[in-house]
């Protein structure tokens, strides 16, 4: 089975997040989902990338990262959350540094199920403690519609 799904993006910093509250969050995905019809029917499927710039203390970070903020991933903060993935990044294809040195994505059903999570009173401490613990700079914030093949 092949499914395709058209990609939609939309930036912003988690701390410019965290300083508007559920407005940006509402913000962001209310211009994904008003990118992403096609025909007059939404695209379902969607997730938030967090990009954590490269931290000034790799341990630090790793151990604040794995011990605390991933515990804090869970559908019980981000309502409707039904994958979190966690990526390290351990090179570049070049072998120059990464601008980044974790990649976290949030899985959602749809758009609107994100854009509600997101901008939960939940979800808020979360967000918070990821911006708390990027020390290499805030992390990038992606609103994404996903564009996936099935084998």
């Amino acid at each position: 089975m092949i499914s395709a799904k058209r990609h939609v993006v939309a930036v912003l910093t988690l701390g410019a997040a965290v300083a508007a509250g559920a407005a940006a969050w509402q913000a962001a995905a209310l211009v994904s989902i008003g990118v992403a019809h096609r025909g007059g029917m939404a695209m379902a499927g969607a997730k938030l990338i967090v990009l954590y710039p490269a931290p000034t203390d790799v341990n630090a970070f790793e151990q604040a990262y794995t011990r605390e903020h991933v515990q804090m991933v869970t559908p019980q903060n981000f309502s409707g959350l039904n994958r979190f993935v966690a990526s390290k990044i351990v090179g570049s294809p070049d072998g120059s540094p990464a601008p980044f040195h974790r990649i976290a994505e949030l899985h959602f059903s749809s758009l609107e199920a994100l854009q509600a999570a997101a901008g939960s009173a939940p979800a808020q401490p979360v967000v918070a403690h990821a911006v708390s613990i990027s020390s290499g700079g805030r992390p990038v914030l992606l609103v994404a519609e996903e564009e996936s093949k099935t084998f």
